[in-house]
């Protein structure tokens, strides 16, 4: 893994770990957080390879898969056994995995909170001794509580407890700061040094865009990236011919596709229009969101990691953790509502001590949320202005390619499905409720 020394979050948490401490560590995204927990658990793993020794939530799927492939690696000398436990999979096929007893267990709380209640005693986790929360900012809301009460209450009150998190909020911050229970310690806390939580290896920009207008600018952006970014274009590997339908505008151009970039949308409905949209206009893209199947979110970083397409749009689901070599540019087609996220989108590029690129899209409603943004990154976005004239030259091409992106999304169904989704939620928030 090429690990010559110990970043900052390793070398102020792998002692306390290894000693038994329960800690809570503060790093920015891209940091090595993972191997700072993981570590430990190996190390302790390996005195005593039995039963399901170590439990690690996320907040979303891909990064359960991230982190168990990193647990792989490490472990391999080890032969550990990790099993991910995530919704969108095949519930039968994850617990026969959990009946092996695996040595790491890679979860989000539904899911494994779903297959403790089903599994009939088959399996427990009464021999936990690791209980990692990673982004456990995300994981502290409101939207996991009812799943961690449950999951608090069924494991070993003796087992080590550790939480990481690229931003501290007030909820991180409280259990830090909470007395702690008899013949405990109060656990190893540590905060990153430096107060401005985006590198110093990432130039951050906005563009005043009037909303209607959009996509034209996200299209010049796109086939016209800033100079820093063009030597991280990539090809595609062969047969270079896209299986997406033709591009909406000159049928004998061909569109110079852009460097590695991920756009992040606020919805999964545009999510799936913006990718549309940009495979109407001829450029290679797919997307990431949760009304994806797993096997379709999976497939999609796949093809962007593998530089198969240059552009992933996504939802905040692709805001944490994951990384994803040489992404050259992050774009913001919406502000987000918590300005952390931001810092979360962000951290997706410039990683590692790499360069990178984040540009965020300001229209007429968002100026409130980019203060919010920059009062909590510590430093100001600086403009970055496109050529009108130029984006608006090929006003017609996006103007057809948005009519038709929206017919592919009504013919999809894309709507029905959003409503099956929220009543699935509801029904799902009331039964951990009941539990």
């Amino acid at each position: 893994m090429s690990i010559r020394a110990p970043t900052e979050i390793q070398a102020a948490c792998i002692p306390p770990l290894l000693a038994g401490r329960d800690c809570i560590g503060n790093a920015k995204t891209g940091s090595g957080k993972t191997i700072a927990f993981a570590l430990p658990i190996l190390q302790k793993l390996a005195v005593d390879p039995y039963g399901i020794y170590a439990l690690v939530l996320t907040p979303t799927r891909e990064l359960a898969f991230q982190i168990s492939e990193q647990f792989a690696v490490l472990g391999a000398s080890l032969n550990l056994r990790t099993a991910v436990v995530v919704g969108g999979m095949d519930m039968m096929a994850q617990a026969l995995e959990l009946g092996n007893r695996p040595h790491v267990v890679v979860a989000t709380p539904g899911r494994i909170v779903d297959h403790l209640k089903s599994s009939g005693g088959e399996w427990d986790l009464s021999r936990v001794k690791f209980l990692v929360l990673d982004e456990a900012d995300r994981l502290l809301t409101p939207t996991f509580a009812p799943e961690l009460s449950y999951l608090f209450d069924t494991l070993p009150k003796e087992r080590q407890t550790c939480l990481f998190t690229a931003t501290l909020t007030p909820a991180v911050e409280a259990l830090a700061d909470a007395p702690p229970k008899p013949g405990k310690q109060k656990p190893f806390l540590h905060r990153m040094t430096e107060t401005v939580e985006t590198v110093s290896t990432l130039k951050q920009h906005y563009i005043l865009v009037p909303s209607h207008i959009r996509e034209s600018y996200l299209f010049h952006l796109l086939c016209n990236p800033p100079e820093s970014t063009l030597h991280l274009r990539r090809a595609p590997p062969e047969p270079t011919k896209s299986p997406q339908k033709p591009s909406s505008g000159d049928a004998d151009e061909e569109i110079v596709q852009p460097p590695p970039t991920i756009i992040f949308c606020a919805r999964a409905r545009t999510a799936a229009y913006v990718t549309h949209l940009l495979q109407g206009l001829g450029i290679r893209a797919t997307a990431l969101h949760s009304r994806l199947t797993q096997r379709e979110r999976l497939t999609a970083l796949g093809l962007f990691r593998g530089a198969v397409v240059p552009v992933l749009v996504s939802t905040d689901v692709g805001a944490r953790g994951l990384d994803i070599a040489d992404v050259a540019m992050i774009v913001n087609w919406d502000i987000p509502e918590e300005p952390e996220e931001y810092t979360h989108r962000v951290g997706r590029t410039a990683r590692a001590g790499r360069g990178g690129l984040a540009v965020s899209f300001v229209t007429e409603r968002d100026e409130e949320r980019v203060l919010k943004v920059e009062e909590r990154i510590g430093t100001k976005l600086t403009e970055l202005t496109l050529p009108e004239a130029k984006v608006l030259d090929k006003l017609n091409a996006v103007s057809t390619a948005k009519r038709l992106a929206n017919m592919e999304l009504h013919d999809s169904s894309f709507g029905k499905r959003e409503e099956i989704h929220k009543i699935k939620s509801a029904k799902r928030k009331a039964d951990v409720g009941t539990s």
